[in-house]
C-alpha cells in the first residue's frame, strides 16, 4: 500500500483545497488527492473478486469552536490495522490517519462521513494475495447529521451472523455480504433493520450497529463473540455505565427501551422489535444529547476523543 512515500500525506495547495469546495470533491488515492471520479481499478483487482479489503467507517463533525474533528480517529484506524494485518497489507497508522485530515481539509467538509479503505488489487487471480498490489483511499462525504429521528423497527433476521471462528469481527470488505442479505432481507419484510441473533438464541448485533438495552434503569450492553467491537459501542459503555455481558433476545424483548449504536446509527433508538412495541425511550434521548454534545465539542472532558481537522 502507498503510504510509505514521502508526498502522501503533504498538505495539499490552497488552490485545490478550493476547487474540491467548488468543483469536483477529492478523495486520497495511493498518495495524492485526485478528483473522485479519475481514479480507476483493473476489472481483475482481487477485492473485487474476493473481498480482499479493510474499510472503517469514522465521523467529522463541526465543532462548537468553529472547527472541526473526527471522532475517535486513532481507535478507527488502530482496528483497520488490525484487518490490513490479518489480508498481509502494510498499513501505516500514523499516515494513514494524516490522509482522512488531508481529505476532508481538502474538501472542506466539517460534518462528514469518511470512508477509508485498503484492499489488494492486481497481479492474479486466485487465494495467494502475496504477489497483488497494495492500495488505499479515503473518500469523505459531506452529510447533515440528525439526531433524536424517528425510531426504528427491528426484525429478528433469518440470516446467522459470521461466526467468529470463521471470520474475525472486524470490517473486512467480504464479511459485509452477510449484512447486505440480512438488511435486505429485513426491507423486504419491511422493518427499517435486521437483529442477528444465534442458533441458542442470543443477541449479536445489527447489520452495522450494537445492540443495548435498558431494564428498570439498569443498562446492558450486549456482548457476543461474533459482534463487531464497536468503537461508539465502547463509547457508550463509558459514558452510561452499562453492564457488558450476553443478552437473550427474550430478554431483549422484555426491556423498557432497546437502542442501537455505531458511527453511522449514532446512538438510535428502537421502537420496536418484530411485534414486540417500546415506549418514548427517555434514556436513549439522553444519551443522544450527550452524544451529539461530545462529538461536536461541548464536553470539554471527553475532548481527548476529538482529532482537530
Amino acid at each position: 500500500m502507498q503510504l510509505n512515500d514521502a508526498t502522501a500525506v503533504a498538505e495539499p495547495p490552497r488552490e485545490a483545497a478550493n476547487d474540491a469546495a467548488t468543483d469536483s470533491p477529492r478523495v486520497w488515492f495511493d498518495g495524492r488527492l485526485v478528483a473522485i471520479d479519475s481514479p480507476q481499478a483493473p476489472l481483475t483487482t482481487h477485492a473485487m473478486h474476493y473481498g480482499s479489503g479493510v474499510f472503517e467507517g469514522i465521523r467529522s463533525y463541526a465543532t462548537a469552536d468553529g472547527g472541526a474533528a473526527v471522532f475517535r480517529l486513532p481507535e478507527h484506524m488502530e482496528r483497520m490495522r488490525k484487518g490490513a494485518e490479518l489480508l498481509g497489507i502494510d498499513f501505516d497508522v500514523e499516515r494513514a490517519s494524516e490522509a482522512v485530515l488531508e481529505t476532508l481539509r481538502a474538501n472542506r467538509h466539517a460534518d462528514a462521513y469518511i470512508r477509508p479503505l485498503a484492499w489488494l488489487g492486481s497481479g492474479t487471480i486466485g487465494l495467494d494475495v502475496s504477489p497483488l498490489t497494495q492500495h488505499y483511499m479515503v473518500a469523505t462525504m459531506a452529510t447533515q447529521v440528525h439526531l433524536a429521528g424517528k425510531a426504528a423497527r427491528l426484525g429478528v433476521s433469518g440470516w446467522r451472523r459470521n461466526p467468529a471462528t470463521s471470520l474475525p469481527p472486524l470490517k473486512l470488505c467480504g464479511g459485509y455480504v452477510n449484512s447486505v442479505l440480512a438488511k435486505r432481507e429485513a426491507k423486504q419484510r419491511g422493518f427499517d433493520e435486521a437483529l442477528f441473533v444465534d442458533a441458542e438464541g442470543f443477541v449479536v448485533e445489527c447489520t452495522g450497529a450494537n445492540v443495548f438495552m435498558v431494564r428498570n434503569g439498569s443498562i446492558t450492553a450486549a456482548s457476543h463473540p461474533d459482534a463487531l467491537d464497536g468503537i461508539t459501542r465502547a463509547t457508550l459503555v463509558e459514558l452510561t455505565g452499562a453492564h457488558s455481558r450476553p443478552v437473550t433476545l427474550e430478554e431483549l424483548r422484555q426491556a423498557d427501551e432497546v437502542f442501537v449504536c455505531g458511527t453511522a446509527a449514532e446512538v438510535a433508538p428502537i421502537a420496536s422489535l418484530d411485534d414486540t412495541v417500546f415506549g418514548d425511550n427517555p434514556l436513549t434521548r439522553e444519551f443522544q444529547a450527550l452524544y451529539a454534545r461530545i462529538v461536536r465539542g461541548a464536553e470539554p472532558r471527553h475532548a481527548r476523543w476529538l482529532t482537530v481537522v
